[in-house]
């Protein structure tokens, strides 16, 4: 018999005739200080996400993507990398065929060793979903995966997340009871409370250091 089954042989002996300990955690420690009015939530998250230079837009779920053209040709930008295998990417894909919008769009749908140099240099703004927001810290919750990768939120100068006003939380612990994380945790989840920025040299602030400098978040008000 091997090292290794010797070893696991031992720690299924020593389970013998026991029984886990009962769940005593009290929710109310991490959610009771933290809750909100339905109608402030957003009020939270809009109050607390400006407060660190973060830009929101309240738009309908049929003319965030008018937005998102504004919002690029007023900063002069000339591309916008988004993802087309998503809902919201052919909701924008579609906007901009029909209305022939300026600025390029760049679809993500190739590894990124494909394309490293214009991805990490010339891409000027991303388009991302989210799969919600969190009032209590005026947070942002990304969960990338193969149509979004985390390079989509993290490379380009501006980014641009679409957050449905029906996803925004109260506080982290209901967010993650409500869609049911422990039955299918994600390997990588992002949470974003504003612009990239860093204090590290001279303790002067400073934004996109390492990562995007802006960003910009429309608020489905109908979602």
């Amino acid at each position: 018999m091997s090292a290794r089954s010797n070893i696991l042989g031992r720690l299924r002996a020593s389970l013998a005739d026991t029984r886990p300990r009962p769940d005593d955690f009290d929710e109310t420690l991490v959610t009771g200080p933290w809750q909100y009015p339905p109608q402030e939530r957003i009020k939270r998250l809009r109050s607390l996400m400006e407060a660190v230079q973060t830009e929101l837009h309240l738009v309908t779920s049929e003319s965030w993507p008018a937005k998102v053209e504004a919002l690029l040709e007023a900063r002069g930008l000339a591309n916008l990398l988004y993802a087309p295998g998503t809902d919201h990417g052919r909701q924008l894909a579609a906007h901009w065929q029909a209305g022939g919008a300026k600025p390029e769009l760049l679809a993500y749908d190739r590894p990124v060793e494909a394309w490293k140099e214009d991805l990490f240099w010339k891409v000027e703004a991303s388009l991302t979903g989210t799969v919600g927001g969190i009032a209590a810290t005026g947070s942002l919750v990304l969960w990338p995966d193969r149509h979004e990768p985390r390079l989509m939120s993290l490379l380009p100068p501006l980014h641009i997340a679409l957050l449905k006003a029906s996803e925004v939380e109260d506080n982290l612990y209901t967010i993650m009871q409500r869609q049911g994380w422990s039955a299918a945790m994600p390997t990588n989840l992002l949470l974003v409370s504003g612009p990239s920025k860093t204090a590290d040299i001279e303790q002067v602030l400073a934004y996109g250091a390492h990562g995007p400098k802006e960003l910009v978040v429309l608020i489905l008000e109908d979602a």
